[in-house]
């Protein structure tokens, strides 16, 4: 159905015609010869082509294979139905259906972007990163003859800056007044009157009310370690930071991302630095292999066990990890290492708190926030962006342009998409059809919102890299936006690391399909590419468990030192290493692991809180114990980084195509093929084969990487220094492919590259 969706109207419609004129292929073969042709066409105007001939309906009325598959899985009703007959029988009737309205809804959210576009940059006569500039407007800003203070705040009648400077107290010196309807306050002091390292805040006063404040648009905050009340920080040291690494352009041949946490990236129970990540993790995540690092709980956020999604400040970077100056030094590191930085980037919703966050900055609690029901998040306990103003609209494209030109971020990784794309935010919808997609209950605003922040992005740095966390596979999500898209570069593969779960939770080792593995790990929109993982930190989050804890549970306490194994251990590291490699293998992107997790990290990450008496013993990274070669860890460890290694032989192999080669359900073996590497699984737990064999490209084959070697905890059974050399069979001569005939272990994967 994929490629029919892609189908333009005419096109299709023409191969239907002449095919079945010419009466020369059946509907089936009409079906394949439309998706082989259709294969790669894009169009701004996209729709399903359905063809079908009269000798293929039932004498019942039943449709034809095709129309069915679209009315079973619920698509609209045609509203156009095209019929012409054959000139040389005219007994003969075909039909082609054009469903305009999944067109008309995605042309509707097209022109909707490029109405708002159009209004944001005054009909073209600017760009929209010249209307993403409020973070260079509003805030605090040091000029030439002193500072100048500004906030959006229409619903005040009174603003004052309070702080260090002058006691705390109100006075007329400090207050601000009122530019315009607008709501713009100023206020403009002379270079004495705040210095750098002051704290302050707002007093904002409103009809009816009053209340203590930190501005909207300030780029500090931090609390106080005694009372934990937050306050904003003049901040403006005397030397700027100055960039090591002047330009950088990511690699994303293929992108291998490591989601990290700069405060729970130490051994030690406390709160980790900037400084601490660029000395002690960077140069891991190098040395592994990794090109990019994905930072979470950048922006500021009152609740450190909140993981930083439920945002206070969006312009300050946290100041629980150290300075703005230490991060960019982190940023700057990275680039120099080749290593891309991208945030993890909270539009979706905004924390509650009124003191420290937008909940009701000047007496509206709707400023910057949907009213009525829409107001509040039902499972986040938050409150939801008013994606339809376009004073929201500037505060969230500032946050992107800000956070990029500031900090130099090559892109973000959005989070919680579903949760804007619905009215519903995803929750309770099955979401089983097209029409699930296209049903009305979308929000449009928040379609058009990511659609420009998407555009803007890549107009401030068109190498940039921007990825969506979205769960209901809305399409069209991570395509171009010529082609009808929102622009993302990627999509997050959500289907393979809930595929893991439930496959490890429910079946017996004997019940995994490799058929079943394969569709998994491919199943995607071919004009749409995705960050394929195992597992992320949601999985390693207090009341789930990892990969390697589902495995292996408890005994990782007890049976995890080399020679002190038992089979449940022995077990759990094979199947580590081969959900990793055939993950891993068959990008068509780029691949995620979670930090540690490429090393089998025991236990859930539970951050402190009152529950657990404020400990710090499961916020952090235990990395001596993959140090430890007396442990099994770094068996885990090492094979990562070979795994990595050994995709990076492939030029670009997220662009090749994955050719499968065999798969056997019985013997629960899987094969297939990437540029030059062949990729061989045995998921049986019993059964090794012997003389196994693959039909191939004649030629030979050396083994690159061996999940069964002593090297990476294996028993090494098979022998890994032999060339391997295809064996001929006269059958396949023309197709130039023999026979390559291995021996293949239970539960174990092999690559071999083709010499």
């Amino acid at each position: 159905e994929d490629c029919l969706l892609r189908a333009p109207f005419s096109y299709g419609l023409a191969i239907a015609d002449s095919a079945l004129r010419a009466k020369s292929m059946s509907r089936d073969d009409l079906c394949e010869r439309l998706q082989a042709d259709c294969e790669g066409r894009r169009g701004y105007r996209r729709a399903q082509v359905i063809a079908s001939h009269a000798d293929g309906l039932s004498e019942n009325g039943g449709e034809s294979r095709f129309r069915a598959f679209f009315i079973a899985y619920g698509f609209p009703v045609p509203e156009l139905q095209v019929e012409f007959r054959d000139p040389l029988d005219s007994s003969q009737v075909f039909r082609v259906d054009y469903f305009w309205r999944l067109e008309d809804a995605i042309k509707g959210r097209h022109d909707h972007a490029l109405w708002k576009l159009d209004n944001l940059t005054n009909h073209g006569k600017k760009n929209l990163t010249d209307f993403a500039n409020g973070h260079k407007y509003y805030g605090l800003h040091k000029t030439t003859r002193g500072w100048v203070f500004r906030e959006w705040a229409p619903n005040a009648t009174e603003i004052y800056l309070v702080g260090d400077f002058n006691g705390w107290k109100e006075s007329d010196k400090y207050k601000a007044k009122r530019l315009n309807e607008h709501g713009d306050w100023e206020l403009k002091l002379s270079a004495k009157a705040i210095k750098h390292g002051d704290l302050y805040k707002m007093h904002v006063y409103w009809d009816g009310g009053h209340g203590e404040r930190i501005p909207a648009w300030c780029n500090r905050v931090v609390q106080d370690e005694q009372t934990k009340i937050f306050s904003a920080q003049v901040w403006n040291p005397e030397k700027e930071y100055e960039w090591k690494k002047k330009t950088f352009k990511p690699t994303k041949s293929p992108l291998l991302i490591y989601e990290c946490h700069i405060g729970m990236a130490q051994d030690a129970e406390k709160v980790g630095t900037y400084n601490e990540f660029r000395e002690n993790v960077l140069p891991r995540i190098k040395a592994d292999g990794y090109n990019c690092i994905q930072i979470m709980a950048i922006q500021e956020h009152p609740y450190y066990g909140s993981f930083g999604y439920h945002v206070s400040s969006f312009f300050a970077a946290s100041s629980r990890f150290g300075t703005p100056e230490e991060l960019k030094a982190l940023i700057d590191q990275a680039h120099k290492d080749g290593i891309a930085v991208i945030m993890d980037i909270v539009h979706s919703h905004a924390v509650k708190n009124e003191m420290e966050g937008l909940g009701n900055l000047a007496g509206d609690p709707n400023q910057y926030f949907y009213p009525g029901e829409r107001h509040e998040h039902p499972a986040w306990d938050s409150l939801c962006f008013d994606y339809g103003k376009d004073d929201v609209m500037h505060f969230l494209l500032s946050n992107c342009k800000y956070w990029m030109e500031e900090f130099r971020f090559d892109g973000f990784r959005f989070d919680g998409v579903t949760s804007m794309l619905y009215y519903s935010h995803g929750l309770g919808e099955a979401f089983c059809n097209y029409g699930d997609y296209f049903n009305g209950h979308q929000d449009d605003n928040a379609i058009c919102y990511l659609t420009l922040a998407n555009l803007l992005i890549h107009e401030v740095n068109p190498n940039a890299i921007t990825i969506a966390e979205e769960v209901s596979g809305m399409p069209g999500l991570a395509a171009k936006f010529t082609d009808g898209g929102y622009g993302f570069d990627y999509r997050m593969a959500m289907n393979i690391p809930d595929y893991w779960i439930k496959t490890i939770k429910e079946l017996p080792d004997e019940a995994w399909k490799p058929s079943s593995i394969f569709w998994e790990v491919t199943n995607r929109r071919s004009d749409e590419r995705t960050i394929s993982y195992c597992e992320s930190h949601d999985q390693a989050l207090v009341g789930d468990k990892t990969i390697i804890f589902r495995l292996i549970d408890s005994d990782m306490y007890w049976h995890f030192r080399k020679g002190d194994e038992n089979e449940r251990v022995h077990r759990g590291i094979a199947l580590h290493k081969m959900i990793r490699l055939v993950t891993a293998s068959t990008i068509n992107g780029g691949y995620l692991n979670f930090m540690g997790n490429e090393f089998g990290h025991p236990e859930w990450i539970d951050f402190p809180r009152e529950g657990n008496g404020w400990s710090y013993k499961y916020a952090r990274r235990q990395w001596n114990l993959v140090d430890n070669k007396e442990l099994d860890y770094h068996y885990l460890g090492d094979f990562d980084r070979a795994m990595l290694k050994t995709l990076k032989m492939v030029r670009s192999i997220q662009s090749k195509p994955v050719q499968e080669i065999w798969h056997n359900d019985g013997d629960q073996i899987l094969a297939y093929m990437r540029g030059d590497l062949i990729f061989i699984f045995n998921f049986n737990p019993t059964k090794s084969f012997t003389d196994y064999g693959f039909l191939v490209p004649t030629g030979s084959y050396d083994v690159v990487l061996n999940t069964d070697a002593k090297e990476f905890g294996g028993n090494g059974l098979a022998d890994d220094t032999m060339t391997h050399l295809t064996n001929y069979d006269p059958a396949y001569v023309t197709e130039h492919k023999e026979w390559l005939k291995l021996y293949v272990p239970a539960r174990s994967a092999v690559v071999l590259k083709k010499n």
